[in-house]
């Protein structure tokens, strides 16, 4: 199954740039480029390709730098509305304005996801709670702080409104009388609104905001979808001003493809390159493995999942959230003085305990996520760095994706005489580079990763060391992350 985006032309007050007016397309030739913009970009991070080049200098630098939030007056309307601007940007274009709803029970991959790549796009995102509260419980013992509260933004112009799915959180969208007046304002206005898991079938069709238009959702609300819109399985569908997708599995191709309607092909070339994206959506995912060891746990496995301020949250939340799934026992530390944390995209999230408090315990896997800022954080933590050299020495399970390879384990010695991988731009600061090129790399009791594209992987990884590929598979399948 290739990676389908069907799009179907209708009359606008702003045409979408670079879809055509078919009835039915596939963006094969969009897909392809892409996977040979991110191989490109694979087999020289030094010389990326054209467009890519300021985003690679600024995946983990710039965007981990902290912005500064503005309040200012929409320029969609005559009145007083909010908005957040950002003093550092991705793009040198007008910044997008773009709404991302979270709610109780909001599935947390999609939700960052979205929020991560549309921010790496140079859109500024307003992540608006439709609790009483800026913090919501996600899915998964996720624990997000929202920009604001939905009713703060309800006088606001958007350029897009993205909502998450999860459950109950879409069903919370579907209840919030807020969301739901400026979703079909959205809509009346000709603007882009799009949704991914159940909430096309929950929120946008119980709104009647898909009437005559094709769309497609996560696949136990297919028979719900099918009563409101025309509903098709692609992995992304647009059809005129709405843009749907399936499920956690296929977030990731859903944020760009939003980064392209937004701004253009080139753009989400531009983004999609250092995500790392797969080449062919839907394939089984592999693990290289060398001196192969058994990964022991007393029935459940322990893990700490450290994060800092600037750790990447696409990555963070993809372990925690998978690793959960799988059900293992996972702390979330903050490896700061606050529970709270200010993730690379600005992305706000909230710990399980302090690291003083979770070093208490023992664990049968410490694993770092990776961001510039959060991986300087974890190096710098003398109180991680014993934890780690203790799992190491103890033959236990560790590993790191992205940046910690090369920041954290390799200067503290917990890569010698190991093969691993990291982010491309990082790899020249490994010791031993020859198994880099890999996606997800384990060698005894040591797991590494490139990036937020591999995390999924990454983590599925995980699952199987402690449970079994099937196992793994199993909730690949469940995430629409395989076929």
């Amino acid at each position: 199954m290739t990676w389908r985006i069907r799009s179907r032309s209708s009359q606008r007050s702003h045409p979408l740039p670079p879809y055509p007016s078919t009835t039915e397309t596939k963006l094969l030739p969009a897909q392809r480029a892409r996977a040979d913009t991110s191989r490109r970009y694979l087999k020289n991070p030094k010389k990326p390709p054209k467009g890519m080049a300021l985003l690679q200098l600024h995946h983990l630098s710039l965007h981990s730098l902290p912005f500064t939030p503005k309040l200012h007056h929409s320029r969609f309307s005559t009145r007083k509305s909010l908005r957040f601007s950002f003093s550092a940007s991705a793009s040198t274009t007008m910044a997008k304005q773009v709404l991302v709803p979270v709610a109780n029970g909001t599935e947390p991959m999609e939700a960052v996801i979205t929020i991560d790549v549309l921010r790496r796009s140079g859109a500024e995102v307003m992540v608006a709670s439709v609790e009483k509260e800026l913090r919501v419980d996600a899915c998964h013992g996720v624990k997000i702080v929202a920009d604001a509260l939905v009713g703060d933004c309800k006088d606001t112009g958007f350029d897009l409104i993205a909502l998450p799915g999860g459950m109950p959180g879409a069903t919370n969208f579907k209840d919030c009388a807020v969301l739901e007046s400026v979703v079909k304002k959205q809509a009346a206005d000709g603007r882009l609104y799009a949704a991914v898991c159940a909430s096309p079938a929950v929120a946008l069709g119980s709104w009647g905001l898909l009437k005559g238009l094709k769309a497609t959702c996560y696949p136990s609300f297919m028979e719900q979808l099918s009563s409101c819109a025309t509903a098709v399985e692609s992995i992304v569908q647009q059809d005129g001003k709405v843009v749907t997708s399936r499920g956690p599995g296929t977030t990731m191709e859903f944020s760009v493809a939003l980064v392209e309607q937004l701004y253009d092909k080139e753009k989400a070339d531009e983004v999609s390159g250092p995500l790392l994206l797969r080449p062919n959506h839907g394939d089984e995912y592999k693990v290289i493995e060398l001196n192969p060891m058994e990964w022991k746990c007393n029935n459940i496995p322990q893990i700490l999942v450290p994060i800092a301020d600037g750790s990447e949250e696409m990555e963070a939340v993809m372990i925690i959230d998978i690793l959960r799934r799988a059900k293992a026992n996972v702390v979330v530390a903050s490896v700061g003085d606050n529970l709270e944390i200010l993730a690379s995209r600005k992305v706000k999230l909230v710990a399980d305990m302090l690291l003083d408090e979770a070093a208490k315990l023992s664990y049968d896997l410490i694993v770092l996520p990776g961001g510039l800022g959060g991986a300087q954080a974890f190096a710098n933590s003398d109180k991680l760095v014993n934890m780690l050299k203790k799992q190491a020495e103890s033959n236990k399970p560790y590993g790191a994706i992205c940046a910690s390879p090369a920041l954290v384990l390799e200067p503290h010695g917990l890569l010698k005489g190991k093969k691993a991988t990291a982010f491309p731009a990082m790899c020249n600061k490994l010791s031993d580079q020859s198994f880099i090129d890999n996606r997800v790399v384990v060698d005894g009791n040591l797991i590494t990763s490139r990036g937020p594209g591999t995390s999924m992987e990454f983590a599925l990884g995980i699952v199987e060391k402690f449970f079994g590929r099937p196992k793994a598979l199993e909730l690949a399948k469940v995430m629409l992350f395989v076929h």
